[in-house]
């Protein structure tokens, strides 16, 4: 059974919301009910589920020397 679901938000958000559906060939219902089914994973849930992008980095630094101070160092670098 299918039921409505009024959300209150930004207008702004709804558009740009809108645009990245379209660009997915989705309808914006169905991305927000993709969303609140990850949600609702049990992996997320227990805080175990990576997103994408980050789960496709983890592990790539194993193996290397980098530490904490290299990385405060370059950031002193970039910034200061």
């Amino acid at each position: 059974m299918q039921t409505k679901l009024t959300l209150r938000m930004e207008d702004e958000l709804i558009n740009l919301a809108k645009t990245i559906a379209d660009k997915k060939g989705k309808s914006l219902s169905k991305m927000v009910a993709d969303y609140f089914r990850m949600l609702t994973k049990k992996e997320f849930i227990e805080g175990k589920a990576l997103p994408p992008n980050v789960k496709s980095l983890y592990g790539a630094l194993v193996d290397s020397n980098i530490d904490e101070k290299d990385y405060k160092k370059y950031l002193e670098g970039k910034y200061l």
